[in-house]
């Protein structure tokens, strides 16, 4: 597996992650526990040392799993996780809004410690901006506990420009982890100057768009209550119908490469910048394979030229979070 540095911080990583969220929830009921284990060794196996969790993940059973499953491979990998939410494990959703203060966030780490078995957290993110909290406050905190060797790098989530830049200037930030794929385009804009004017690498979240970009959806896919995506407005029938045309796209490259869609999806966001490192989660060996053999695709100057052409003429269709979760982001 090829590797890739995260900002200036020379954190080295493998130039595709494994992001763990599905394995306890999130797209329906929680995965055997066993199976998610060997799941997990088996991408150290194959090269993975980058680990993404977050302890809203379950909560707190994600980074339980991450931890028994990983805590004594420990020496070569890098664990990411995150901080920023007040928990509530009984509600609809598992939690009750944000939360960034400074004492919480010591809080959770003690907790995250803990659950992952570690000593450090490699990369400790915070998950979303919280307005009632000033970002100087939260960068000040992680400081402290890099300081003291709970903490090795800061990340921030979803951030503004403004935001990441006054947070910065209190704290390096190593990555901002950030949705962007093929079908959510919108870092480019802002995101993707400032964190190369700063030295910041982008981790990747939802790169296949979850699920969408491996061209196994159409307007007849339906989704369980307990899959967030049900309650997502770009994973309704009209949306999957119109997105096809992306699919189709992607296809015809995969076709002429050799590839999945997958692949293709992947290998775009790797082309992109050498400091993007896309995080696809997965639950199944076969997937784990088929995401990890993109690190050794290559698309050429021509091929990222006819994607970007093409893309450019096709309007993505609906909204990527209703509009309560959408205010999260940005902040």
């Amino acid at each position: 597996m090829q590797k890739r540095k995260l900002g200036a911080s020379g954190l080295e990583v493998s130039a595709i992650g494994l992001g763990c969220m599905g394995m306890t929830g999130a797209y329906g009921a929680p995965k055997d526990k066993r199976e998610m284990i060997a799941l997990l060794r088996t991408a150290v196996e194959r090269g993975v040392t980058f680990f993404d969790t977050a302890e809203i993940y379950g909560p707190f059973a994600n980074e339980e799993l991450v931890g028994e499953a990983l805590s004594e491979l420990r020496a070569d990998l890098v664990i990411a996780t995150k901080f920023g939410f007040a928990v509530d494990p009984n509600g609809k959703w598992p939690w009750t809004g944000l939360d960034s203060r400074p004492e919480h966030i010591r809080d959770v780490v003690e907790a995250s410690l803990k659950r992952l078995r570690i000593e450090a957290i490699d990369l400790l993110y915070q998950h979303r901006v919280d307005p009632n909290v000033p970002i100087e406050d939260v960068a000040g905190a992680v400081k402290d506990l890099i300081a003291q060797g709970k903490v090795r790098h800061f990340g921030m989530s979803e951030a503004s420009v403004q935001t990441i830049r006054r947070a910065h200037a209190v704290q390096p930030v190593t990555a901002l982890q950030n949705e962007y794929s093929l079908w959510w385009r919108q870092p480019e804009a802002e995101i993707l100057p400032i964190l190369e004017e700063l030295d910041i690498s982008l981790v990747a979240y939802s790169p296949l768009g979850r699920g969408f970009l491996t061209g196994q959806m159409d307007a007849s896919t339906t989704f369980d209550a307990k899959d967030m995506r049900s309650g997502l407005p770009r994973f309704e029938a009209g949306a999957l119908q119109a997105n096809q045309a992306l699919i189709a796209l992607i296809r015809a490259v995969a076709a002429r490469k050799n590839a999945t869609p997958a692949q293709i999806a992947l290998a775009w966001l790797l082309a992109q910048r050498p400091w993007i490192v896309p995080i696809p989660g997965t639950t199944k060996r076969a997937r784990l394979e088929e995401n990890l053999a993109a690190a050794e695709l290559e698309l050429t100057a021509d091929d990222l030229a006819e994607i970007d052409a093409a893309a450019a003429q096709i309007p993505v269709q609906g909204d990527r979070y209703p509009e309560h979760l959408e205010r999260m982001t940005g902040g």
